[in-house]
Formats: structure tokens, C-alpha cells, sequence
């Protein structure tokens, strides 16, 4: 008889990797664990395969530095995954001396930091330590540090290698990635998800919290780093597929009540908050505007007044209007142009008069020279 904590160990389904009969072709069946590499560190998953894991087990995982021992956190589950996407394997479980060795770089990365900490404050650099990590073999120690600008650590350098007898490797990091290491509680009460379940970060923007009607207080939208939270990404596609539809903030819109603009907008329940132009607020949902279209859409135009069409306007299809509009320009062109005859004929006048009087002065000119 196997014991109920054996029992809960085992994986909800057989340990294969391989495809099965129904499985589709780009998905493979994978038994998904969760490996801790030190304590209070977020755990990274690897695909067991064909290695018995159990709950609490010890295992060896590859690293890009090497290998590495950790611990299974909770048990194995088998789940269908991308082959383009599919986590590293496990290589095997871990021997009692691996753990021996797990704990010993422990204290040597304990005795390390207690080092660096110490020599920080002799030569005076201005760098805050936040982490130190020795790799399993032993070939390197990484010290993480956060800074407000760049810091001259190669006497640090110095003083570390001749003391710790391996190599050593400073890297500066940021503020999210220092609370990330830390840990703590947030607001909500629960664990920073950087630190319990995040991977990477996320490009966040005011914008989301805009979308999402939340305060745009600082002290309620940033976490313990100073950031904006990182929790704004998580509804913020659902928000925007809800948002589809609705009437801007601050524009006009059209409401069954009258014209009106849109001073307030609740996402999830659908409503939005119009002023009308008595000044009264109004709220209606998302459906009575929908309804509000179709009855407008469905409403005939106005019926112009029945005016009696010659036979000639039947003929030619001309609306009575143009036709007017029509007479009105043929008889200002017939005015104009007969304005602009009689503008001629006085021009004509005026000339023949000219020349008249110049022949006159002419022949009177001739006479006086003939006395």
C-alpha cells in the first residue's frame, strides 16, 4: 500500500514528452515542474520528461552558465505546449553530494556578500548591494548592485578576486530588478509579482491606468520601487475590447434623450454618463445607443412639398429649383449682355464725335493758313 503523501506526489498523468495519437502537430505533451535555485528567489520551470520528480525533490537543470541544483516546488503537471516554445529539460536528479555542495555555495555566497559589503564602505563607493550569486562549480561569483550613476569598482575588483580566489563579475541593475530581488508585500497584500511569478517586465504607461478609470495618484497606481504597477497590464487588452463601441470622454454624442457630451464612462458595466444641454446628467447603457442608432437609421427623410412638373422638366428629369435657377441666370445673362451693347454703342458715339471735331479743328486750321 503506497502512503497518501506518495500518492499526492505522483504527476495527474503519464511522464511522456512524446506526441500522442490526438495531440495536434505543433503541440507536445510536457510535464511542466517549477525549480527554486535559492530561497525566496522566483521559481523557473523546466520540463521534466521522463525523470520521476516529486514534490520537494532535488534536481539538476541546465543554466547558461553550467548546471544547477534546485528544488521542485509543488508537483508535476502535464500540459500541452508550442514545440516552439517548450522549457529546457531536466537532466536528472540531484546526488547527496550536489546538495551538499547546493548548500555550501549558500554560505560561501554569504561570506561573500559580508566581504564586498565591507570593502564598499573602506573605498567609499557610492553603490548599494543587492545580491550575490556563485555559480554551482564555483568558476564565478556575480555581485548585483544598484547606483545612481556609473561607479569606478576596479580596486573592489581587486580586493574581491585576491580574497574569494575566483573570478568575479559586477552588474548594475535598476530599481525594478532590485525590488524584484528583495521581495516584499504590496499593496494588495500579497507577494510583489515580480517576485513570486514574473519573468520579465512589461512596458507600463499612465495611459493604462487612464483606460482602466483608476486615480491617477501616484501613491495608489506606483509600487514600493517608485514604478507604475506592473498588476495595470494584466486587464488592460480587456478594458479595450470592452471599450470598443463606446463614446469617447468629452465628446458630443448623440443620446435618446438629446444631444449631450460624455463626462463619465464605467467600462465594465457599460454606461456611460452624458450632461445634456439643460445641465442635467443623464446615464444610459451601451444598448439604448445601439437602439438610439437603429431607430434614427430606420426614421424616412423629410417629405419635400409636391410641386406640379411641366411636361418639359418630366422630360429632361430637372428638379423645379434648378429650373428657376436656370431662368434667373439666362435672364441675367440677357441683361448683362444687353448692358453691354448699349456700353458699346455710347463708346461708338463718343469716338465718331472725336474724330468729327478733330476733322472740324482740322479744316479751320487749313483756312487760316490758305488767308
Amino acid at each position: 500500500m503506497e502512503s497518501d503523501q506518495e500518492q499526492n506526489n505522483k504527476p495527474d498523468a503519464p511522464t511522456s514528452d512524446l506526441k500522442g495519437p490526438n495531440n495536434d502537430e505543433d503541440e507536445i505533451s510536457v510535464v511542466l515542474i517549477a525549480v527554486r535555485f535559492r530561497p525566496k528567489w522566483p521559481p523557473s520551470h523546466y520540463n521534466a520528461g521522463n525523470v520521476p520528480v516529486m514534490d520537494a525533490e532535488w534536481v539538476v537543470v541546465p543554466k547558461e552558465h553550467g548546471i544547477e541544483v534546485g528544488r521542485v516546488l509543488g508537483r508535476p503537471v502535464v500540459i500541452k505546449m508550442p514545440v516552439k516554445a517548450l522549457p529546457p529539460k531536466v537532466e536528472r536528479l540531484a546526488s547527496t553530494h550536489e546538495i551538499e555542495l547546493y548548500y555550501r555555495n549558500l554560505d560561501r555566497e554569504k561570506d561573500a556578500r559580508d566581504i564586498c559589503a565591507e570593502r564598499v564602505l573602506a573605498l567609499g563607493l557610492s553603490m548599494k548591494l543587492v545580491r550575490v550569486e556563485s555559480f554551482f562549480d564555483g568558476s564565478k561569483v556575480v555581485f548585483y548592485y544598484s547606483a545612481e550613476g556609473r561607479v569606478d569598482f576596479r580596486e573592489l575588483v581587486k580586493d574581491l578576486v585576491k580574497t574569494l580566489r575566483t573570478r568575479v563579475e559586477m552588474r548594475q541593475i535598476g530599481i525594478r530588478h532590485e525590488t524584484k530581488m528583495i521581495g516584499g508585500v504590496g499593496i494588495c497584500g500579497r507577494e510583489f509579482c515580480c517576485a513570486s511569478f514574473l519573468q520579465g517586465f512589461d512596458p507600463v504607461s499612465i495611459k493604462m491606468a487612464k483606460t482602466q478609470n483608476l486615480p491617477l495618484n501616484p501613491n495608489k497606481i506606483s509600487g514600493i520601487c517608485g514604478r507604475l504597477l506592473c498588476c495595470l497590464t494584466y486587464e488592460y487588452g480587456t478594458y479595450l475590447e470592452f471599450a470598443k463601441g463606446m463614446p469617447l470622454l468629452g465628446k458630443p454624442c448623440d443620446t435618446p434623450a438629446g444631444r449631450g457630451k460624455v463626462i463619465r464612462r464605467d467600462i465594465l458595466s457599460q454606461t456611460v454618463t452624458v450632461v445634456l444641454p439643460d445641465n442635467t446628467q443623464s446615464e444610459f447603457k451601451i444598448s439604448e445607443f445601439e437602439q438610439h442608432r437603429l431607430q434614427q437609421k430606420k426614421k424616412p427623410k423629410s417629405s419635400a412639398k409636391s410641386i406640379t412638373h411641366s411636361p418639359k422638366q418630366k422630360r429632361s428629369g430637372s428638379k423645379p429649383g434648378m429650373e428657376k435657377k436656370r431662368q434667373e441666370h439666362s435672364t441675367a445673362s440677357k441683361d448683362n449682355a444687353s448692358r453691354s451693347k448699349d456700353r458699346t454703342k455710347e463708346k461708338n458715339l463718343k469716338t465718331k464725335g472725336k474724330n468729327r471735331h478733330d476733322k472740324g479743328g482740322r479744316a479751320q486750321s487749313k483756312a487760316k493758313k490758305n488767308k
